[in-house]
């Protein structure tokens, strides 16, 4: 855990959140901010900065739980999107590996 890291204070309890999801590895809450009707972030309990950054094992273990997560919210038959922001230059805000899995109406493209 980083001692300054938002997600990780999220993870400890220390910040209020609204969970879909959780397990041994890796956390699931809504997006405080929804860019969609369904707007949740997928992340590790353990503090890893990015995708780049983060074991293969891990990133599939939460890879795995998507179709799951995503049934849960309601968005699995009409389809979602997930979006991985790594570094500054690609829209990553905090620097603790998060996926977005958006959903809930139609999505245009390009998405910036």
């Amino acid at each position: 855990m980083a001692e300054n890291c938002i997600f990780c204070k999220i993870i400890k309890g220390e910040i209020p959140s609204v969970k879909v999801y959780e397990d041994e590895k890796m956390v699931a809450f809504k997006d405080v901010a929804p860019a969609a009707p369904v707007h949740v972030l997928l992340l590790p309990k353990e503090h890893v900065e990015n995708i780049v950054a983060c074991p293969a094992p891990l990133l599939s273990h939460i890879l795995g739980k998507v179709e799951l997560i995503a049934k849960e919210t309601g968005v699995a038959e009409k389809g979602f999107r997930l979006v991985i922001n790594t570094g500054a230059d690609g829209g990553q805000t905090v620097p603790h590996l998060h996926i977005h899995l958006i959903g809930g109406k139609e999505l245009g493209w390009p998405p910036c």
